[in-house]
C-alpha cells in the first residue's frame, strides 16, 4: 500500500505566498508567527501521516460492527487515533481562546483538516462534525450549555453530531416530523427517527452530543415550526460527570458505497419514555441555528474532498513511477515506467493542477472567513462574509465534484489494476463519491449560489471576486512570459460576468425566472467554480515566477508554473463552455418538460 506524504509545502505556498499569512495580522492573532503556523504544520503531518493514514485502507476493509447492546464498534486502531488527535489538542486548533481552544485563524485549522481527511476521510468525519457543533453551541447555547458541553466537546473528549435527515424528510427538512415534548423542568422528550447520521454512535469518546431538528407538538408547520435541541448520549450531572443513558440508539448502521470506517447510524430517539434533550437558541428558528453548523461543515467537506484529492494524485504518481510498461515514446525502450507515456502524463498534471487550484481557492476562502471574524473594521468584516457567502457553496460542490474526477482518474493511470480493491485507489473515488451528496447535495449548493446568493446583492459580492480576476489576468499578460495565461483568464472573467448577467436576469423575470434559474445554477456554479480557481493559479504563477526571477529556482515553483499552465490554458476552457450551455438552454427550457415525458 503506497503511504500517504500530507503536503506541508503546498500549504505552505498558499498560506505564505499566496496569502502572504494575511491572517496572522488580524486581531486575536498577535501571538501567532510564521514560524509557530510551519510547526503546527509540521506536527500535524506527522500525525496524519503515521498514525492516520495506515489505518485508512484497514478500515474500509474492517468498516464498522453494530454490537448487540446498540453501540457500534469503529474498526482497529480508529478509537486509538481518534484519542491521539485530541490528547494533542487538535480538536481546538481554531477554536477561540475563551472558548478553551487554541485560537488559531481558519486558515491554519484549514490546512490541518485536508490533511487528516487526505490520510483517513473515514475517521476525519468525527472531528469534522464536532467543530460544527462547537460553532453552533457557540453562537446559539445558552450561557449554561456553554458552560456544560463546550469544554468536553474542544477537548475532543466527547463528540458532536449533526441531525437533521429523517426517511420521509431528505433535504426537504420542512418535513421533519420528529416530536419534542415539553417537560415541567424546562427539558424536552425527544420521539423520532434520523437516519444518515454520521459517528451517530460509536466507542471512541466518552459522550455524543447530538443536535437534532425536531418540533413541538403544537408547532406549526414548515420550516417556522422547526426547533433545535442539545441530546447528549449520556446525561450530564450538575458536577459535569455522566449520568444515566439517554433514550437514543443506534436502530442500524448503514452499508455504504464508501466510507466503511465510519460508522453513519439510524439513530431512533424515544423507543421508552423519551430521549431528554434541552432547547437550543431560540424556539421555531432550529433550522437558522442549524445553518450555523452547516455552513461550517460545507466548506470542510470541500476541505475534505481535497484531501482525498491530494492522496489520488500521491497514489497514482507513485503506480506510474513504478509501473514497467510498453515503449517509451521518447527514447525508444521497451522497459519504461508508465509515466513516460504522455496521456499519462497528461492524467497526471490534470489532477495535480486541479488539486492544487481547489486547495488555493478553499484557503482563500478561509482567509476570507477569518477577516469576517476578526477585521477590525465592521464594513471590512461585512465585506469578507459577503466575498464567503459566494465562495462557501462553490468550494463545496465544485472540489468535492472535482475530487470524484480526480480519484477517477487516478483509477484510471493504475489501469486494471485500479479496479481492484487491493491497490486503494478504487476506495478513493469510493470514498469521495459521498462528499458531492452531503451536507446538501451539490445541487442545492448551486441553488443557494444562483438562485439565493447572486440574486440577493445583485451579484456584488460575485462581481468584486471578478475584479480581482481581471486585475490578476492583467497583470498576467504584462508580465510578457505569462500573457497567454492572462489572456484565457481575462476570457474567462468575461465568461462568468456574461453568464451572471443571464442568470441575474432570468432570476427578475417573475414568469420564468425561478425555472431558468434552477435548471442552469448547476452549469453556472461550474463556469465559476473553473474561473475562480484559475485566478488563483494565475496568481501562483506569478509568485512562482517572482520568486525563480530572486533566484529560487526550486524544481518546486517550476512545478507550479507548470500546473497554473494547465490549469488556466487547459482546464479552464471547459469550464468556460458553460456559458454557451447557459445561454442556449435558458432559450429552449421545454426541453426539461420532455425529459420528464
Amino acid at each position: 500500500m503506497i503511504s500517504f506524504a500530507a503536503p506541508v509545502r503546498d500549504l505552505r505556498f498558499v498560506l505564505e505566498e499566496l496569502l502572504e499569512h494575511g491572517s496572522l495580522a488580524l486581531p486575536g492573532f498577535e501571538e501567532a508567527s510564521p514560524d509557530l503556523v510551519e510547526a503546527v504544520l509540521e506536527e500535524a503531518a506527522r500525525l496524519a501521516g503515521e498514525v492516520w493514514a495506515p489505518l485508512n485502507a484497514s478500515g474500509d476493509r474492517q468498516g464498522c460492527t453494530r454490537r448487540d447492546d446498540g453501540g457500534v464498534s469503529v474498526p482497529d486502531g480508529f478509537a486509538e487515533a481518534y484519542q491521539a488527535y485530541a490528547e494533542g489538542g487538535w480538536n481546538g486548533i481554531g477554536v477561540p481562546e475563551a472558548l478553551g481552544g487554541q485560537g488559531l485563524p481558519e486558515v491554519v485549522a484549514s490546512s490541518v483538516q485536508e490533511m487528516l481527511h487526505g490520510a483517513n476521510m473515514a475517521l476525519g468525519l468525527c472531528p469534522m462534525l464536532t467543530a460544527g457543533a462547537i460553532e453552533a453551541l457557540a453562537h446559539h447555547g445558552s450561557e449554561e450549555q456553554q458552560a456544560r458541553y463546550l469544554p468536553k466537546l474542544v477537548e475532543g473528549t466527547w463528540t458532536g453530531t449533526m441531525n437533521l435527515t429523517e426517511p420521509q424528510a431528505g433535504s426537504d427538512l420542512s418535513k421533519v416530523r420528529t416530536r419534542a415534548v415539553p417537560q415541567e423542568d424546562g427539558s424536552y422528550r425527544l420521539f423520532g427517527q434520523k437516519i444518515y447520521i454520521t459517528w451517530g454512535e460509536h466507542d471512541a469518546a466518552e459522550n455524543i452530543i447530538h443536535l437534532v431538528l425536531a418540533r413541538k407538538p403544537d408547532a406549526p408547520e414548515g420550516n417556522k415550526g422547526i426547533s433545535l435541541f442539545l441530546v447528549p448520549k449520556f446525561l450530564v450531572n450538575e458536577d459535569g460527570s455522566l449520568g444515566a443513558r439517554n433514550d437514543v440508539t443506534c436502530a442500524s448502521i448503514e452499508h455504504k458505497l464508501g466510507i466503511h470506517g465510519s460508522p453513519t447510524c439510524t439513530l431512533s430517539f424515544g423507543e421508552n419514555d423519551g430521549a431528554i434533550g434541552y432547547l437550543v437558541g431560540e424556539e421555531g428558528r432550529g433550522l437558522n441555528h442549524m445553518f450555523t453548523m452547516m455552513n461550517e461543515a460545507r466548506h470542510k467537506v470541500g476541505i475534505q474532498g481535497i484531501g482525498v484529492a491530494e492522496r489520488a494524485c500521491q497514489h497514482a504518481v507513485a503506480y506510474a513511477l513504478d509501473r514497467t510498461q510498453g515503449r517509451s515514446p521518447r527514447s525508444g525502450r521497451s522497459d519504461c515506467t508508465i509515466s513516460d507515456h504522455l496521456d499519462v502524463r497528461r492524467m497526471l498534471l490534470s489532477m495535480r493542477a486541479r488539486t492544487d487550484a481547489l486547495r488555493a481557492l478553499a484557503l482563500y476562502c478561509a482567509a476570507q472567513l477569518d477577516l469576517a471574524r476578526h477585521a477590525a473594521d465592521d464594513a471590512e468584516r461585512a465585506a469578507a462574509q459577503a466575498r464567503v457567502d459566494v465562495l462557501i457553496p462553490v468550494v463545496k460542490s465544485f472540489s468535492t465534484d472535482q475530487a470524484v474526477e480526480i480519484a477517477s482518474l487516478g483509477v484510471q493511470v493504475h489501469g486494471g489494476m485500479g479496479f481492484i480493491e487491493e491497490t486503494g485507489a478504487a476506495q478513493l473515488l469510493r470514498d469521495a463519491r459521498i462528499a458531492p451528496i452531503y451536507e446538501g447535495t451539490n445541487g442545492i449548493q448551486a441553488l443557494d449560489l444562483a438562485g439565493r446568493k447572486l440574486q440577493r446583492d445583485g451579484g456584488a459580492a460575485l462581481g468584486g471576486l471578478l475584479d480581482q480576476v481581471e486585475a490578476t489576468a492583467a497583470a498576467l499578460e504584462a508580465s510578457g512570459e505569462h500573457a497567454a495565461l492572462g489572456e484565457s483568464l481575462a476570457g474567462g472573467a468575461a465568461d462568468l460576468r456574461a453568464a451572471m448577467a443571464a442568470v441575474l436576469e432570468a432570476g427578475a423575470d417573475p414568469e420564468s425566472g425561478a425555472d431558468a434559474v434552477q435548471a442552469y445554477a448547476t452549469p453556472f456554479l461550474n463556469l465559476a467554480g473553473h474561473v475562480l480557481c484559475a485566478w488563483q493559479m494565475g496568481q501562483a504563477a506569478l509568485k512562482a515566477s517572482a520568486a525563480i526571477a530572486e533566484g529560487r529556482d526550486d524544481p518546486f515553483y517550476q512545478t507550479k508554473r507548470q500546473s497554473a499552465d494547465y490549469a488556466i490554458r487547459q482546464w479552464l476552457p471547459v469550464g468556460r463552455a458553460q456559458r454557451a450551455v447557459i445561454e442556449a438552454g435558458m432559450a429552449s427550457l421545454a426541453a426539461f418538460d420532455a425529459a420528464a415525458q
